[in-house]
């Protein structure tokens, strides 16, 4: 490794270091000091409190029942429909595989109260429908329970699994399942004896990963959960730091150390499966056809199956939500409620100053935030992929730890960290936890960017003369736009739409859209949070056509 190079790496470690190892260090000082005024002082009165607290059995039951249902319905639907969509005759599949990852362009939050207003028990739309229709004298459904949060968790998490077990799908070799079906085995025993132990380990990654999404989950059960009085880990540290006369960091830290040391587990148990997948390789240097299986009489039912599950993903939280905001209350649609839509809502929220502000915030966090991560991420990727040293491989290690943190668990730690600094209650803070939390959002592709460009490059570039920020400048920038373009998207369109890194770090003055459209939800204020909501989805489409259009004009062309 060159001293340049050497340089380079030691000062990223520095600098990443710093933005995943400390928080984590001062989540374990704030764990064991007496308070935000006495951090001299150390004590386990904290730890105590905090796992002798009679209510946490029932919190980590709930979690345990929230999260490991959320995974199975993820997983289960993601190997349902990857299935489907790559080794069936299925019609339209090219729309499906995209349907399949449009919700990650969603924000959790919306999607929750997009539920919420279809089947709250009070005056959700659809049990109101049903009420009518069949003369019920109570709602049919109930949003605000356990199965409801799992529901909504778990087709939130379905794009995750997809991305993961549909790629192991399309690489199968499917001579194997010909083998089993000439020996005279069923389909299902094929499927059973051959195919999913094979998919194993791209199920249980997914599975995993979805654990740990729903460990880190807020929107969900701050949304439908909270008033069920259904708490979670993530629910129950947020009680602890936002209500009450004198909020407890100390003791949410003490329980939060927990909830990141099993992320941490879950993490690396998920890297150790991607990475041993190949000794589970079913195509190697002889050639293969996938073969394609015909539904016949079932492939139009299974059609509108897929249909309909796209139309509750996509089509539903946003039509929900767009028709709240025109509504003066929650009605049944109809020519009457039809006739008194209005704007009503809309002009509220754009004379709401907190509103504007939180707009504003979320604007300039996106736009800078992912600026800033993205030049950071330039630097990373640079090193893990081309450095290859030692030191590369801890860099690797550092940026990809917080992939595992807990936002609402990270931010308890940023804001020991924040609360004896000038940037405490800022908007900086919110911009350097946003940026250590997502940063492996923008490391990702453009490290598959930095595999592709050969070294050749960069060194017939020195060795012309050129500087080591020319080269990159001139040469390999350029050549990263589509890595670039993609990372920035994924960063901005996540520092938009955080919710629970934001509840922890937040302060008047720094409200955030997802803080304020909570607000909203938790005061039952349906059309105000609405049509903020669809702003907020307009932000993120903005954002995502304006990047796409300048990466396109810079994008190198072949001459």
């Amino acid at each position: 490794m060159t001293g340049r190079h050497s340089g380079l790496t030691l000062l990223l470690i520095a600098i990443v270091g710093f933005l995943t190892i400390c928080p984590v260090i001062m989540l374990v000082f704030g764990s064991l000091s007496e308070g935000l005024t006495a951090t001299g002082t150390f004590t386990l009165a904290k730890y105590i409190a905090a796992y002798t607290d009679p209510a946490l059995l029932e919190v980590i039951w709930n979690t345990v029942i929230f999260v490991g249902g959320a995974a199975s319905t993820a997983t289960a639907l993601a190997l349902f429909l990857a299935y489907l969509n790559i080794r069936t005759d299925i019609p339209f599949k090219f729309i499906f595989g995209i349907i399949s990852i449009i919700p990650m362009m969603i924000p959790h939050l919306l999607f929750s109260v997009s539920w919420v207003l279809l089947l709250n028990p009070s005056n959700g739309i659809l049990n109101l429908i049903l009420r009518q229709v069949f003369s019920l004298h109570h709602a049919p459904f109930n949003i605000y329970s356990l199965p409801g949060m799992v529901l909504v968790e778990g087709l939130l998490d379905l794009p995750i699994a997809y991305l993961i077990i549909a790629p192991a799908m399309a690489s199968f070799d499917a001579s194997l399942e010909e083998s089993s079906r000439v020996c005279g085995a069923s389909t299902g025993k094929t499927i059973f004896r051959i195919t999913l132990p094979v998919l194993r380990p791209a199920i249980l990654a997914a599975f995993i990963l979805c654990i740990i999404r729903g460990l880190a989950s807020f929107a969900v059960p701050s949304v439908i959960g909270m008033p069920g009085r259904i708490y979670v880990l993530a629910t129950h540290l947020y009680q602890m730091v936002s209500t009450g006369f004198a909020a407890d960091y100390g003791k949410a830290a003490a329980l939060g150390m927990s909830v990141l040391l099993a992320a941490i587990i879950l993490i690396y148990l998920y890297r150790y499966l991607t990475s041993a997948s190949d000794r589970f390789v079913t195509i190697a240097g002889r050639g293969y056809k996938p073969t394609i299986i015909k539904l016949q009489r079932s492939r139009i039912p299974l059609f509108l199956i897929l249909g309909f599950l796209s139309f509750i993903l996509i089509i539903l939280p946003v039509v929900v939500l767009f028709y709240t905001s025109l509504v003066p209350y929650s009605m049944v649609p109809s020519m009457r409620a039809f006739s008194m839509m209005g704007l009503k809502h809309w002009i509220e929220v754009l004379n709401d100053p907190i509103s504007l502000l939180s707009l504003k915030n979320s604007l300039f966090l996106g736009v800078f935030g992912a600026t800033i991560g993205i030049v950071l991420s330039i630097f990373v990727a640079y090193v893990i992929v081309k450095v290859r040293s030692r030191s590369a491989g801890v860099l690797e290690s550092l940026s990809f730890l917080s992939f595992s943190f807990p936002g609402i668990v990270i931010g308890v730690g940023f804001m020991w960290f924040f609360v004896r600094t000038p940037l405490y209650a800022t908007i900086w803070a919110l911009l350097i936890g946003y940026i250590a939390t997502y940063l492996p959002y923008g490391i990702r592709p453009l490290s598959s960017a930095f595999v592709q460009i050969h070294d050749h490059l960069e060194e017939s570039s020195l060795v012309a003369g050129a500087s080591y920020l020319t080269t990159l400048r001139r040469i390999v920038i350029p050549l990263l736009v589509p890595g670039i373009v993609s990372g920035w998207v994924l960063m901005a369109t996540m520092f938009v739409r955080e919710l629970s890194l934001s509840v922890v770090l937040s302060r008047p003055g720094t409200e955030v859209l997802a803080v304020q459209i909570l607000r909203f939800s938790e005061d039952g204020l349906w059309g105000k949070l609405s049509a903020l909501g669809i702003m907020m989805i307009g932000v993120s489409t903005l954002l995502v056509l304006l990047v796409n259009f300048i990466g396109r004009k810079f994008r190198p062309v072949d001459r």
